[in-house]
């Protein structure tokens, strides 16, 4: 995210830390190892099902009130009769923010970042910590702190924490930002929740941001609030008709014999 004039950057992250109870013998590395694989078959999962993405940013000014500056749009994730994923547009307004500009990087982390998944094949771009248990909403949980190892152009990766039911073994809360290359940008602190679908996978429905931009060239704080909701997951069946050569009409008698 960037200025629309000047070159702007958000607040340093500032990350709650939490330490390990002495007596916790947790194997962590064995943990990492299980909800990483569960992570990769949330990801499975999550691509084969439809949904509704919502999102609304919103420049505000010193005390959180609307100044105008919106971005607001509604997608639906569905599939073609042939089975081919597509991001449809619902609803797209004519963004009107007035103080930021949004990057391509913005719209990869909305897509890829903010809905965080840590699979066995992205553990080896991360440093991952074991930091202790907390509960979110009365689920136990074991939380890692999160940071990639290095930053490859043109990749985004999340910077924070990431909070891991302790009997499913699958992320259940994430807090942090996004990361990457992106000379003159910064991004917003976020909270992204996930709940249960179809009794089996914690998939995210709630994204949260409230952060304040603070340009350094004329010095000028410029506050943001988004909110992404992703809603209605339904498992896509697709069906298909399967033929073996040509149709042929019963009613047609066969050729004649030569």
């Amino acid at each position: 995210m960037r200025a629309l004039i000047l070159s702007s950057a958000f607040a340093a992250l500032s990350l709650p830390i939490w330490a390990a109870a002495a007596d916790d013998t947790v194997n962590a590395d064995e943990i990492i190892r299980k909800f990483a694989a569960k992570e990769a078959e949330f990801a499975e999962a999550r691509n084969n099902y439809t949904y509704r993405q919502s999102l609304k940013m919103e420049e505000l000014d010193g005390g959180g009130n609307p100044t105008g500056g919106k971005w607001e749009e509604v997608d639906d994730i569905i599939f073609t009769p042939e089975g081919k994923r597509i991001e449809k547009v619902v609803y797209a307004p004519v963004i009107s923010l007035k103080v930021i500009g949004l990057t391509p990087e913005d719209v990869k982390d909305l897509r890829e970042v903010q809905p965080f998944v840590l699979t066995t094949a992205a553990l080896p771009d991360y440093i991952i910590n074991y930091l202790g248990r907390e509960k979110v909403d009365e689920i136990g949980c074991f939380l890692f702190s999160v940071k990639p190892k290095k930053l490859a152009p043109g990749k985004r990766y999340f910077e924070g924490q990431v909070w891991v039911d302790d009997r499913d073994l699958q992320i259940v809360k994430s807090y942090g930002k996004g990361a990457g290359i992106a000379k003159g940008q910064e991004f917003p602190k976020f909270e992204t929740y996930r709940e249960q679908i179809d009794g089996q996978y914690w998939f995210p429905t709630y994204t949260h941001a409230d952060d304040t931009l603070h340009f350094k060239n004329p010095p000028l704080d410029q506050r943001i609030r988004m909110v992404v909701k992703y809603q209605d997951y339904k498992r896509f069946v697709g069906k298909s008709t399967i033929k073996y050569g040509d149709t042929v009409d019963p009613k047609t008698p066969p050729p004649a014999k030569k």
